[in-house]
């Protein structure tokens, strides 16, 4: 059989181009070198049987808004969205913290003196979600063609999160901002940060941090489901390492790093752009724990029980210190943590009265060090005890993570540095950045718009494909 185009990979951007294609009325096989569908999309009893952990992505900022999934009807196939009470918690000292709510007012309420500042602030980031999450998430060239958003985004937005925040006045608001702007994963005296912070401020105050009911897997199921009923077809444990491993097609769309396109079809691409494709560079990894746990985590600050994403650091000038030490390839004492405990929000995931979480820290690309114990102390700073309620820690570092999953080189969960040239030119300079030839496409998080959790790769590369290729 010759299929109209094969899907190399089967987390979200590899689905969603598939369910794009299959939409269209094409034949379409998705090839996964895994025994589980996902990629880094789903879930697994990593510590203890009966406590279900995310092996990769959890909390999910971009996926329910999702233009490539706003008119999917996941829900008939048991995908629920769960929205905790509170979007994001930052501990600064003792028992205060900083909480952002989906309502701006409640939120500014948390952060002292800049309260009336900051409501001003997010009123303005929130009054044309829509037209800035289209301009975000949309395709190629997508800023020129809504000048409006990208100008009340502010030209202050186009700068370091590092100058942003002096702005404010008190220590909790630049706190809360700088950690939203450390997702960019690159020292937040670099320009573009601040928009980063904006971003996921944005995020939080209209369609949530939100993750699946019963773990992330719950969503590549659905996903999956749908491809099935569609008349897609998906293929585990199919590794594709040569052009050979391809079944017969017209065109073939890669859910993967540059890097790995280019083993595959080497001289199938032209030399000008295969050069481009081998120079992608990758950023900083992470180290990730899974924690099983005796109950919840004791904050000190008890409205942090509220929060469905947890960031942990202190200070903005104590986030800046840890993402600057990782940029220059050290571990910071003091990593900046990210976590989560899903279930508070979902008794799905444990055992009746225990929990589960999740933390991890940047470190150094491909790094080989154990950081657990610097992520625990960070914990265990703010909630003291929580030592105590550990059952078992189950660890994954930038090698564990990319032997998990190719795509995450050196544990490099974004699909590439957001530095340079490379934060909006992905994976180089073109109108049509996902057409890497006639019968070839890049769908990943390495092609427009990027990382997270939204399936827009793979919208876009299968839209390419439908334009040009399979017409």
């Amino acid at each position: 059989m010759k299929w109209d185009a094969v899907v190399v990979g089967s987390g979200p951007n590899g689905l969603t181009a598939a369910i794009t294609l299959a939409a269209a009325g094409r034949s379409v096989l998705v090839l996964e070198e895994a025994r589980q569908l996902g990629g880094a999309c789903r879930s697994e009893e990593l510590t203890i049987p009966g406590f279900l952990h995310d092996v990769g992505a959890a909390v999910m900022p971009w996926a329910y808004d999702s233009p490539a999934w706003r008119n999917l009807p996941l829900e008939e196939y048991g995908l629920e969205w769960i929205s905790p009470p509170a979007e994001l918690g930052h501990p600064l000292r003792g028992d205060v913290a900083a909480l952002l709510y989906r309502d701006i007012a409640r939120s500014a309420a948390t952060l002292g003196s800049d309260a009336e500042r900051y409501q001003k602030l997010a009123e303005r980031l929130t009054s044309n979600w829509t037209e800035l999450n289209e301009m975000v998430l949309g395709p190629p060239l997508r800023y020129t063609r809504h000048p409006g958003a990208l100008a009340r985004l502010g030209i202050s937005a186009l700068g370091s999160a590092a100058r942003y925040v002096e702005r404010f006045s008190d220590d909790m608001a630049p706190a809360i901002f700088a950690g939203c702007a450390a997702h960019a994963v690159r020292p937040l005296e670099q320009r573009a940060t601040a928009v980063v912070g904006h971003l996921f401020l944005r995020a939080a105050h209209t369609s949530g941090w939100r993750f699946p009911r019963g773990g992330a897997g719950q969503l590549t199921s659905a996903l999956a489901s749908h491809l099935e009923a569609l008349g897609g077809e998906v293929r585990l444990r199919h590794r594709v390492a040569t052009w050979d491993d391809l079944p017969d097609h017209r065109a073939v769309i890669f859910s993967t790093g540059p890097q790995t396109l280019v083993e595959i079809a080497g001289d199938r691409i032209h030399p000008r752009r295969r050069r481009a494709l081998e120079r992608w560079r990758y950023g900083p990894g992470a180290f990730k724990i899974d924690l099983a746990l005796a109950g919840p985590i004791p904050w000190r600050s008890a409205e942090l029980a509220e929060a469905g994403t947890v960031h942990l650091g202190g200070t903005w000038k104590g986030i800046a210190l840890a993402e600057r030490e990782v940029a220059a390839g050290r571990h910071p004492a003091r990593p900046f943590v990210l976590l989560a405990q899903p279930s508070l929000f979902d008794p799905t995931r444990a055992p009746d009265g225990r929990h589960t979480a999740w933390a991890y820290c940047h470190v150094p690309l491909g790094s080989t060090v154990d950081v657990t114990e610097g992520i625990l102390q960070q914990i265990e700073r703010f909630a003291p005890g929580f030592r105590d309620l550990v059952q078992a820690i189950h660890k994954s570092g930038p090698t564990q993570l990319e032997e998990m999953n190719r795509n995450l080189v050196g544990g490099d969960v974004g699909g590439g540095s957001y530095s340079g040239r490379q934060l909006v030119l992905r994976p180089y300079l073109s109108a049509r950045p996902n057409r890497i030839s006639k019968r070839i496409y890049l769908g990943s998080a390495s092609s427009p718009p990027g990382g997270g959790v939204h399936g827009m790769g793979g919208y876009w590369a299968a839209r390419s494909a439908l334009r040009h290729g399979l017409r």
